[in-house]
């Protein structure tokens, strides 16, 4: 079963009743992909999206993991970082979303209260910023092993921020994460290499869609 965005977590980013039953209802279907979950606060880009960074989140999945084996199912969590798709509401003191450039993407997200609203202008990630995405990545990714996942996906499409970074529409860096092919690829390539170091690369996939333009997502030559 392909992710689907559910907008069902509390506000803690924890996943709740309604994703516990869910989940249950479709493990018989053989192999789940979780919905798009963030891996960390500045992850977030829509309202109700779960988390798998915090102890509570880790234990609200342990439930439905066991629930998804016990029918005889196997589930794969889906990671992500919405980089630029976000708002300044779901950021630590409304700060900017981050991107690979400042460039703003002519597409919306989901507000609870306030329904489809334009997403905010990002900031360029500053490159000491980096390694503590990457670092989040991991961290991520072994704490979906502890909630029982039997695999990590890697969201690296549809104009999030990893998928920003390879494109050359959104990735207007003059540094090592910018220019080229083989440097707009680096980030991908180094966030891959640590989590399929931390939890096993037989248990870890990336996600692509060059030819898609989800998020506002451009480059000349996909």
């Amino acid at each position: 079963m392909a992710p689907l965005t559910r907008n069902r977590a509390w506000p803690d980013l924890v996943p709740g009743p309604f994703a516990l039953e869910y989940y249950s209802q479709r493990a018989t279907a053989g192999l789940i992909i979780a919905e798009a979950t963030q891996i960390s606060a500045q992850a977030q880009g829509y309202a109700g999206t779960p988390g798998c960074y915090t102890d509570d989140q880790v234990r609200g999945w342990k439930r439905i993991t066991d629930a998804v084996h016990a029918k005889g199912g196997r589930i794969v969590v889906q990671l992500w970082h919405t980089g630029r798709v976000s708002h300044t509401s779901f950021q630590k003191h409304r700060q900017a979303p981050v991107g690979p450039s400042a460039i703003r993407a002519k597409t919306k997200t989901f507000l609870h209260g306030k329904g489809f609203v334009d997403v905010s202008m990002p900031r360029a990630l500053r490159i000491d910023e980096i390694p503590g995405i990457i670092a989040d990545f991991r961290h991520a990714s072994t704490r979906a092993i502890e909630a029982g996942f039997d695999g990590v996906e890697l969201h690296g499409a549809h104009g999030y921020l990893l998928d920003a970074f390879l494109r050359d529409g959104t990735n207007h860096r003059a540094d090592e994460y910018g220019g080229s092919i083989e440097n707009r690829s680096r980030l991908i390539l180094e966030v891959t290499e640590v989590c399929a170091d931390a939890i096993g690369a037989d248990r870890f996939a990336v996600r692509l869609s060059p030819v898609s333009t989800a998020g506002d997502s451009r480059d000349s030559n996909p």
